[in-house]
C-alpha cells in the first residue's frame, strides 16, 4: 500500500518515540529555541492592506522576532516575499524601466523597504509608518496544524523525503547587550547525505537581526541575508551589501550581493505539522 502523508506522519511519530533516546530528547530541548510554539504555516500566511488606492496583499516569508532580556519586552517583524519594481495598474508597460527588486518587511508600525537596483543605490532601504504607505496592515497569519518537532537525522530526513513542510526556528544571542532573537522561516532547500547521515538547511532570504547594538530605531538592526545550518548549535549566514564586481575594480564599482559569510552560536530547530491537510 502506497503511504500517505497523514500515514506517514503517524508513522513517523511513533517511530520517533520508539528510537529517539532520553539523550537525544535532552539534546533537542536543551537547544530548541525559547519560542518554540505557534510556528506560522508559511504557505497560507499573509499581510493584506487597507489603502483604497491599493490594498495590496504580501506573502510573508520569514518572522524574526526581538527579544530584550532585561525589559522583558519583545518586538516581531515580518519579512514579505519580494517582486520588481512596477507602473502598478497602468494600461501598457507594467514594469518600471528602471527596474529593481523590492521587499518589504513590516513591525513596530513601520515598513522597512528594500529597494535594490544593480548599482548602489540610497534608495536601497527605507523606513516608512505603516499609514504612509499601504495604510493599516491586517495579518492574516495561520499556524501550523500541530508541531512534531524533528529532533534526530532519521526523522528529518523521512521528512524531507516525503515532501512534508517544514519550518525552522534560529535563536541568536548577545550575552553584552542583552538582546535575544528567534528568526523562523520556511526550509525551501533541505540537503540530506544518506552516506554520512546528515542534513543542511541551507535558505532565504530571512530578516537577519543585528543583535551587536541597541539601534535608535529598532527595525533598522535588520538586514536580508540567507541562513544555512546542519546541526543544532550554530548558523552561518551571508547578508546582502554592497561588494565590489571583481578583487581589481574600484571601490565605487559596486554592486548588492550576498557576501561575506560568518558563523554564530545559536539554538536550531526543525518543525513539522503534526496533523495532515
Amino acid at each position: 500500500m502506497k503511504p500517505n502523508r497523514r500515514r506517514f506522519l503517524s508513522s513517523s511519530l511513533a517511530t520517533l518515540g520508539a528510537t529517539t533516546t532520553a539523550a537525544a530528547f535532552a539534546t533537542a530541548a536543551e537547544n530548541a529555541p525559547a519560542t518554540g510554539s505557534g510556528a506560522l504555516d508559511y504557505g497560507r500566511s499573509f499581510i493584506t492592506n487597507s489603502a483604497p488606492f491599493n490594498a495590496v496583499r504580501f506573502w510573508v516569508e520569514s518572522r524574526t522576532t526581538i527579544i530584550d532580556d532585561k525589559s522583558g519586552e519583545s518586538q516581531t517583524y515580518y519579512q514579505c516575499g519580494s517582486c520588481k519594481s512596477e507602473n502598478t495598474f497602468a494600461e501598457t508597460d507594467l514594469f518600471a524601466a528602471d527596474n529593481y527588486d523590492f521587499l518589504p518587511i513590516l513591525g513596530d508600525g513601520e515598513w522597512l523597504i528594500f529597494r535594490r537596483p544593480c548599482r548602489i543605490s540610497e534608495g536601497y532601504r527605507r523606513a516608512s509608518k505603516t499609514e504612509a504607505v499601504w495604510g493599516d496592515p491586517i495579518f492574516k497569519l495561520r499556524k501550523l496544524k500541530g508541531e512534531m518537532i524533528l529532533a534526530d537525522f532519521e526523522t528529518i530526513r523521512d521528512t524531507t523525503a516525503e515532501a512534508v513542510p517544514i519550518v525552522a526556528q534560529t535563536e541568536l544571542h548577545n550575552a553584552e547587550t542583552g538582546l535575544r532573537a528567534v528568526i523562523e522561516y520556511p526550509v525551501k532547500t533541505m540537503n540530506i547525505s544518506l552516506d554520512k547521515q546528515l542534513y543542511q538547511v541551507d535558505t532565504g532570504p530571512v530578516a537577519y537581526p543585528d543583535l551587536s547594538q541597541r539601534f535608535k530605531q529598532p527595525i533598522e538592526a535588520l538586514s536580508l541575508a540567507f541562513v544555512a545550518f546542519n546541526a543544532p548549535d550554530f548558523a552561518d549566514f551571508v547578508i546582502e551589501q554592497p561588494v565590489k564586481i571583481s578583487e581589481d575594480a574600484a571601490e565605487t564599482c559596486q554592486t548588492y550581493h550576498y557576501s561575506k559569510p560568518f558563523s554564530l552560536a545559536a539554538k536550531n530547530r526543525l518543525i513539522a505539522p503534526a496533523v495532515a491537510d
